[in-house]
């Protein structure tokens, strides 16, 4: 009988997840009867060595928030591109019992995102400054496209909301929400930026995919912006993911 292969997923409330489900219809589709994926809710990072411990046919993770840089720390190593984005969401276990962290974000988040690209859409606002923004961060610079970080409070490196206004919109052609306003059940907050100011020039991408529609794809695209959620790079990046834990 073929010995049983663990995933899971690492992550803070994470019943709503995407992952175990696709995971789930994944393995049956494909026929791998031997694979399971579950959820690993933990209040605080510190209880992750305890996954390992006590899962030893663990052979990968995926991470989401709030986790996605504070687990660094407790890997062994990182990939080039883990490294340079700062965040991790996928974690391998090698053939020496080690783990490894790589990101699968920005490459689900670069192969969704191209095919909505004209040329007119050179600069992008970033709304938040989480671990999913900085692997979008580094999906933009491969698409060179230019960005600036938008953040609640005022910093060297970021600009904040107050600051948003119609020669913004003017200027940045592509608005990304990383935060996780509006994601379900909380769908009747967005980030507080001028939406009057979107166009038929502008896409509006929403990193969050439940519920479909978020308040701020539905304001974006009541100004006839381009609009897209966050399933596909889901998708995508878990995928990826995959890949990693089987080569």
């Amino acid at each position: 009988m073929a010995s049983k292969k663990k995933y899971g997923l690492v992550g803070k409330n994470i019943s709503y997840s995407f992952s175990k489900a696709y995971f789930a219809e994944k393995f049956e589709r494909e026929n791998y009867k031997n694979h399971t994926y579950e959820n690993f809710d933990i209040q605080e990072i510190f209880g992750f060595p305890g996954i390992l411990k006590n899962n030893p046919d663990l052979k990968g993770l995926n991470v989401t928030i709030p986790y996605k840089e504070v687990v660094i720390p407790f890997l062994d190593k990182m990939s080039k591109n883990a490294l340079k984005i700062g965040a991790v969401n996928t974690i391998k276990f090698t053939s020496s019992g080690k783990t490894k962290g790589y990101n699968t974000d920005f490459y689900g988040f670069k192969k969704s995102l191209k095919p909505l690209l004209k040329s007119h859409h050179q600069k992008a606002l970033i709304l938040g400054t989480g671990g999913a923004s900085k692997a979008v961060a580094f999906a933009l610079r491969l698409l060179e496209i230019d960005y600036v970080l938008v953040s609640r409070a005022p910093s060297e490196h970021t600009i904040t909301y107050d600051e948003i206004d119609a020669s913004t919109f003017e200027e940045y052609q592509i608005i990304i929400n990383c935060t996780p306003l509006g994601t379900s059940p909380n769908v009747e907050v967005c980030p507080e930026i001028p939406y009057a100011y979107f166009t038929e020039k502008h896409i509006a991408y929403d990193l969050i995919y439940n519920p479909e529609e978020t308040l701020f794809l539905k304001k974006a695209n009541e100004k006839g912006a381009t609009i897209k959620n966050g399933y596909e790079m889901l998708v995508f990046q878990a995928e990826k993911a995959w890949k990693i834990w089987n080569k």
